[in-house]
C-alpha cells in the first residue's frame, strides 16, 4: 500500500486557508472547539470518533470540560501532515458546526523541552528510556501516545550550564499578546532576533522559555 505523501509548508499554508478552526504546529493540525454544554462536547468526540473510523485515520482527542482539543497527522509517515489530516479536518470542523461548537484557536498551545548538548547521541538514548518515548527520523523525542511534550537535542559546543529551556508554541495571532502577559508578569525578553518564529524569554533566575509560533519555521 502506498504511504501517503507529506504536505510542504506551501501546500499545508494554501489547504490551511480553507480550513479556519485549524492551525499547524510541531507537526500536526490542532483545533480547539468550545461546546455550549459537556453532553456537547461529548457528542462532538463521538463524532471525532466515528470519523476517524470510517477514514481510519485516527487524531488525538483531549476532552476537558466544554472543550475539546484535537490532533492530526500521520503515523505512519513519522507524524507529518497530509492529505488524510486535511480531510479529517474538514469532517470534524463540519461535525462541530453541526453541534455548535466554537473554534477557540487562540487556546492552542504545543510544549517542547529543548535540551543543549555538545553531542546529542550520548544522551538520547537515557531520554528515550526515562520517558518511554520514541525518535523521529530527526532525532527528535516524542510520547508515542501524545500526551507528553516533545524533547528535542540542540547541537551547541559549549552549552550554557543551565541546559533545558521550553519550548512553547502558540497560535500565531497571539504571540504578542503572551510575550507581553509574561513580560508584565517578571520575564525579560534576551533574544527577538528571530521574531515571528520564536522570541527567547527568561524568568527571574534566568530559565529560558522560547515563545514559537509556526511563522517563519524551516521547512518541515
Amino acid at each position: 500500500m502506498t504511504k501517503p505523501a507529506a504536505l510542504n509548508s506551501a501546500e499545508r499554508a494554501k489547504a490551511l486557508a480553507g480550513l479556519p478552526d485549524w492551525r499547524h504546529s510541531l507537526g500536526a493540525l490542532h483545533a480547539v472547539y468550545e461546546a455550549a454544554s459537556v453532553a456537547d462536547a461529548l457528542a462532538l468526540v463521538q463524532a471525532i470518533g466515528a470519523a476517524a473510523e470510517a477514514a481510519d485515520h485516527h487524531p488525538d482527542v483531549d476532552w476537558r470540560y466544554r472543550h475539546v482539543f484535537v490532533r492530526s497527522s500521520t503515523h505512519s509517515i513519522g507524524h507529518l501532515v497530509t492529505a488524510l489530516d486535511l480531510d479529517l479536518a474538514a469532517t470534524i470542523s463540519a461535525a462541530a458546526a453541526r453541534i455548535g461548537a466554537q473554534s477557540r484557536p487562540e487556546l492552542q498551545r504545543s510544549l517542547e523541552l529543548g535540551i543543549d548538548t555538545s553531542d546529542p547521541a550520548t544522551i538520547s538514548e537515557t531520554w528515550q528510556a526515562a520517558l518511554g518515548y520514541r525518535t523521529t527520523s530527526g532525532g527528535d523525542l516524542f510520547d508515542p501516545w501524545g500526551r507528553l511534550p516533545s524533547v528535542w537535542f540542540q547541537p551547541t559546543s559549549e552549552p550554557n550550564p543551565s541546559r533545558l529551556h521550553v519550548d512553547l508554541t502558540v497560535e500565531d495571532s497571539t504571540a504578542d499578546q503572551v510575550l507581553d502577559e509574561v513580560t508584565s508578569h517578571g520575564g525579560t525578553r534576551i533574544d527577538e532576533r528571530f521574531r515571528p518564529a520564536w522570541t527567547v524569554v527568561a524568568d527571574a533566575d534566568g530559565n529560558r522559555i522560547c515563545i514559537c509560533t509556526d511563522l517563519g519555521r524551516a521547512e518541515e
